[in-house]
């Protein structure tokens, strides 16, 4: 049966998270919709119904590429080369990101994406934690000072993020003489809960800002994303989250390699987001 491709839509989303759901992925309809409110994207129709789905999020001057799922009977055949085809169409960033699957990487690696780092996904039931340093809950008025972080940690705009992540999180801080120094992230996501993102300027700051979180979530179902490189994987495993699954970090452009500030990503608000 032919395709037809439209512009994705608020109601599209039942049918994208049954491509989800059957991909196994977590996705509650509130984490899609999350996503889909600040991105811009396409679905694919056979027959009325959603078969394939392909997201891009803006971030000033460089983009996202995310949710990208074909439905299982039909793959192999073409379509998720479509999506991806519209999809980055529809916007000129000097940089495209994305996170991907092993299975994604050929398709990514034929529009010019390149493998960068990978993400460690850690998930499990929290242990009684206690806090390692002296990280409080912020308040609405620290919002733009989170923002300022984590522009010089991601070398993005992600202010649209932020601003709907703080309609459902909470935001753990470390305040300094001179302002807002780290921040992470809690929300409900999927199973349980995720904690990101976190921006910090040491591991021992990511770890005071990620165990004031699990101190107050201990026995419930926490995930957090981070790079390997960020050196918190053996810790999160003490902690009750072991290494469930990973993801390969890829990039395409000409944008600025990245951010050389005093402050780093080390945890992602989710793979689709960075």
């Amino acid at each position: 049966m032919p395709l037809t491709f439209a512009a994705m839509q608020p109601a599209h989303l039942p049918g994208a998270m049954r491509l989800s759901a059957d991909a196994g992925w977590p996705h509650r309809e509130e984490d899609w919709r999350l996503v889909l409110d600040i991105s811009r994207g396409f679905a694919a129709l056979q027959e009325g119904e959603v078969v394939a789905t392909a997201l891009a999020t803006p971030f000033g001057d460089a983009a996202m590429v995310n949710m990208v799922i074909v439905d299982a009977s039909l793959r192999r055949m073409g379509i998720a080369r479509a999506m991806m085809e519209r999809v980055m169409a529809a916007a000129n960033p000097a940089s495209w990101h994305l996170v991907a699957t092993d299975a994604g990487l050929p398709l990514y690696e034929a529009f010019g994406f390149r493998r960068t780092g990978e993400i460690a996904q850690h998930q499990g039931i929290v242990a009684a934690v206690r806090p390692s340093g002296e990280a409080c809950w912020g308040t609405p008025a620290d919002l733009e000072a989170i923002i300022g972080l984590d522009r010089a940690a991601s070398g993005m705009d992600r202010a649209p993020m932020y601003s709907a992540l703080s309609k459902v999180a909470r935001i753990a801080v470390l305040r300094h003489f001179d302002g807002i120094a780290g921040h992470a992230l809690v929300r409900d996501f999927g199973n349980g809960k995720v904690v990101g993102p976190v921006v910090a300027s040491s591991v021992v700051a990511a770890q005071s800002l990620i165990s004031f979180a699990m101190s107050e979530h201990a026995g419930a179902f926490l995930r957090v994303d981070t790079g390997r490189h960020t050196g918190l994987g053996a810790w999160l495993a003490q902690c009750g989250l072991p290494e469930a699954g990973r993801g390969i970090v890829m990039r395409a452009g000409t944008g600025a390699s990245g951010p050389a500030g005093p402050v780093s990503v080390f945890a992602l608000a989710a793979q689709a987001l960075g």
